[in-house]
């Protein structure tokens, strides 16, 4: 997929699985709002969940999920990994997915490469995660690395699209007081084969 049209399904699709994983809205805010917290103030946060090893591997899986683009920040920027960590500790359903997915990301790496994920080169964590990101095209052996890089790729773009990061990302142009409507831009009406045409 490209850098566009990944972050275009990833927020399409941002709310709906916290609120399937059984998240409320008010879950994921506080959620957003503690990270809001933990990156104005990095040297005191402690993630609460993940060990040490585990929230280095979680750092850097984030920023390939949603790295910095042209457009913004990517989820280290966001604080998705903050964020997650605090998901994590309260939804405890999701602690066993992540924890063991995080483990057999390890587990592969190790095998295929002779060192950890956060060891090995960006271009092999890449070719891992192209063989897990495709649910359909994926082998049955990466089944259980299928099932958790869904589950985080679905708390990334949470996190990242309830950031403000994230918002402005969205480009939402609603709740602003337009001074004066000049119609709909051409290239919109051009899209929609239609046009301002007399009464």
């Amino acid at each position: 997929m490209t850098e566009l049209s990944r972050r275009d399904a990833l927020q399409i699709f941002a709310g709906i699985p916290l609120l399937v994983a059984g998240l409320s809205p008010r879950a994921v805010s506080r959620a957003a709002e503690a990270a809001r917290i933990a990156l104005a103030r990095p040297a005191d946060f402690t993630p609460g969940f993940f060990g040490p090893h585990e929230f280095a591997t979680v750092r850097v899986l984030a920023e390939l999920v949603i790295p910095r683009d042209g457009r913004s920040g990517g989820a280290l920027d966001a604080g998705v990994p903050e964020f997650m960590d605090f998901i994590l500790t309260e939804k405890s359903s999701l602690q066993t997915p992540i924890r063991g997915g995080l483990a057999w990301l390890d587990q592969e790496a190790v095998r295929r490469f002779g060192r950890e994920y956060i060891d090995i080169a960006d271009l092999d964590r890449r070719t891992i995660l192209d063989d897990i990101a495709w649910p359909k095209r994926a082998k049955p052996e990466h089944s259980q690395g299928v099932a958790f890089f869904s589950a985080f790729r679905d708390l990334c773009a949470s996190g990242f699209f309830s950031s403000r990061i994230g918002v402005e990302d969205l480009r939402y142009l609603g709740n602003q007081f337009v001074m004066e409507w000049k119609g709909c831009p051409p290239e919109a009406l051009q899209k929609l084969g239609v046009s301002y045409g007399p009464p």
